[in-house]
């Protein structure tokens, strides 16, 4: 099986970028990025994933009080 060197990877990537673009190359980084991401999580176990879940509503919580005297009707 050969073996690929630095140079053959530059040219490869020179070919990938001909042929999507460097702005869609980006785009695919980032959407694989974060593909990683939700993987990782959906594979943790049964406990990390309650305290993920317990982490997301403490994030969910509105951050400003609701005042009850200024309601519109």
């Amino acid at each position: 099986m050969p073996k690929i060197g630095p140079w053959e990877l530059v040219i490869i990537l020179v070919i990938v970028i001909a042929i999507f673009g460097a702005g869609k190359l980006a785009g695919l980084g980032g959407a694989l990025g974060k593909g990683v991401k939700e993987f990782r999580e959906a594979v943790k176990p049964e406990e990390s994933a309650s305290e993920a879940t317990k982490e997301d509503k403490k994030l969910d919580t509105p951050t400003e009080p609701k005042s009850d005297g200024d309601t519109a009707a």
